[in-house]
């Protein structure tokens, strides 16, 4: 009996991890969705970056570009999902990180043959926000010496004719 309770529990236990690794599963990234389009195509991912760029509306749907790093992937949502998306990557900005499930397709007929993800869920994982540009004091200095003793070197050849 206690062979068949210790049996058990560790059955139970085997599938409990199985069912969190699915449940938890880590989003794929663009690199493997890419190189392995075959093998994706029509089916669910996950596919999570930052959002970039502009939002292209079309319709009731829009098209965002995710980067997660390596590649960028046009995503097709609703104008609704995107219209949550409050920052757009780009010169001083850092885009929402935004997590997406839906259907990729290597070559979607609906969309001239473009690599593309059907968008079925959108969360916004993380928000964006503006960067602040900073200049560094030591280089902004070297600079103003290198031209002032370029200016001085100029004056003195056109002075002296050389």
């Amino acid at each position: 009996m206690p062979r068949k309770i210790l049996l058990l529990t560790i059955l139970i236990f085997v599938n409990l991890i199985c069912l969190f690794y699915y449940a938890f599963a880590k989003p794929v990234d663009s690199t493997t969705l890419l190189n392995n389009s075959f093998k994706y195509d029509g089916k669910t991912v996950e596919f999570q970056g930052e959002a970039i760029g502009e939002v292209m509306k079309r319709g009731k749907y829009a098209w965002v570009n995710i980067h997660d790093g390596q590649n960028a992937i046009g995503v097709f949502m609703k104008y609704e999902d995107a219209k949550k998306i409050k920052y757009l990557g780009r010169h001083r900005v850092k885009g929402d990180t935004i997590l997406v499930k839906g259907t990729f397709f290597r070559s979607c007929k609906v969309h001239s043959g473009e690599t593309d993800i059907h968008a079925l869920d959108v969360q916004i994982l993380e928000r964006g926000y503006k960067l602040q540009e900073k200049i560094d004091m030591k280089k902004a200095l070297f600079a103003i010496m290198l031209f002032s003793a370029g200016s001085i070197l100029t004056w003195f050849v056109f002075k002296n004719k050389w």
